[in-house]
């Protein structure tokens, strides 16, 4: 019989729902499973089998007792050490924020409450969400690393310690690790899921995800996040993606894919290329190979200024005036930041609307965009959380992107199929995604 701990959140809501499996006896597993592999993973930063069992316990009474479930009812999620949560710390993988308590929830914990979820800990992140790693090691391969900055997330996912979890990405944050543990990995459109109660390293780009084990998964638990939020300024309007109805629509023709390259494609391994015409082949001739070149050519340093300019903005005094707290690589980041000038900020966002309309242009041919999930495998050695390089485009524009599990390097460790879809598309994406995903 297979262990509750290893449900996808789908499976698991519907059997809680039946009354077959109890959230306490998943929640078990999952506490059984974390704790067993703690020190060969080091998922998570704070676990208190306690609290999740407090949760899981009524979330068991509610069903008894005949009350309204929500769509997660009794489901375990890991949440990301930069997102509040008024019952367990919030540290932002900082010594300068040891033992932090926040007074109240943030609104991702808020709305995965409502929904019936556990929230079973926090998970282990780079100091302040940039570049410092954190004690998490690969699932796949100990020796390797997970990614970052959301570590913690997708390790505990990937090694079925817990269903769901939430990430972020300003960066590359959230579609590297899922790529390197070989997960399912959702960045959904720009100002899709609230920011508010999530420490800020840069506003323009901060995207919070959504880490899974299907794109049914992803659906379940973007319609609870992807709720407008008054205390985020930057929510668009309707945020709402409806994902679950999205996927109950049929594909009634191939999606039209295009295979990019692009300025990210100098930094990818000798071996990426092979692999991912392997991908192209595998789509029976869906996918057409289109280099991204002229206005994208500038756009890995237009993304640069950008977020290196808010780092320095965010945590630049943190590295000045407690600089014995702060670890030597965040110091080197912000450092980065310095020299931007007000000139040199105005003008890459100027330049990032120009990139964001030249990007929707290719929507008016193409459904998806595919492309690597990362330069490669999860590179060997733990100081390092690999290169962001494969996101930076996306995350720069704010368009949803969703990577599936169904590539290999040379040595067998995941590379994620990344794909691409246009702003605010974010239900098409993840239909056309699963189209993708059995094409395979």
């Amino acid at each position: 019989m297979t262990s509750p701990n290893n449900l996808t959140a789908t499976d698991a809501a519907k059997a809680i729902r039946a009354g077959e499996l109890t959230s306490r006896a998943l929640v078990d597993a999952c506490i059984t499973r974390a704790e067993a592999r703690d020190a060969d993973v080091g998922a998570w930063t704070y676990l208190n089998p306690c609290i999740a069992r407090d949760q899981a316990d009524n979330c068991d009474h509610a069903i008894s007792q005949g009350l309204g479930l929500g769509p997660l009812h009794g489901v375990p999620v890991g949440l990301k050490d930069i997102i509040d949560t008024a019952d367990m710390p919030t540290e932002n993988g900082s010594r300068l924020y040891e033992g932090r308590r926040p007074v109240a929830d943030s609104t991702i914990a808020r709305l995965l409450r409502d929904a019936g979820a556990v929230i079973m800990g926090k998970t282990v992140t780079t100091e302040f969400a940039l570049s410092a790693a954190g004690k998490t090691k690969n699932p796949h391969n100990p020796a390797h690393t997970p990614g970052g900055s959301s570590s913690g997330s997708a390790a505990a996912v990937a090694d079925f310690q817990v269903p769901l979890s939430v990430g972020t990405q300003t960066g590359g944050s959230m579609i590297r690790p899922a790529s390197f543990c070989g997960i399912h990995g959702f960045k959904p459109t720009f100002g899709s899921i609230s920011r508010a109660g999530m420490f800020p390293l840069a506003r323009p780009l901060d995207h919070p995800g959504i880490y899974a084990r299907s794109i049914e998964d992803i659906a379940l638990m973007g319609d609870v996040l992807m709720v407008k939020d008054p205390a985020d300024l930057d929510m668009r309007g309707h945020p709402h993606g409806k994902l679950v109805a999205a996927l109950g629509e049929p594909v009634t023709a191939p999606p039209k894919i295009a295979f990019v390259r692009g300025p990210m494609w100098k930094y990818a391994e000798p071996y990426l290329e092979d692999v991912m015409l392997g991908a192209v082949k595998a789509l029976g001739g869906h996918a057409s190979e289109v280099e991204m070149t002229g206005v994208f050519d500038d756009a890995l340093t237009c993304q640069e200024t950008v977020m290196m300019a808010n780092v320095q903005a965010n945590i630049g005094d943190y590295c000045r005036e407690h600089a014995d707290m702060v670890r030597d690589e965040t110091k080197r980041r912000a450092k980065a930041g310095e020299g931007i000038s007000a000139d040199a900020y105005i003008k890459a966002i100027e330049f990032r609307d120009t990139l964001s309309a030249a990007l929707d242009r290719m929507f008016s041919s193409y459904d998806v965009l595919i492309t690597a999930g990362a330069p490669g495998e999860a590179p060997k050695g733990l100081e390092s959380t690999g290169n962001a390089v494969f996101q930076k485009l996306w995350t720069l524009t704010g368009v949803p992107t969703v990577t599936l599990p169904k590539l290999k390097g040379p040595s067998g460790l995941p590379i994620g199929l990344q794909v691409i879809g246009r702003h605010g598309h974010d239900g098409d994406l993840l239909r056309h995604a699963r189209w993708i995903e059995e094409a395979f």
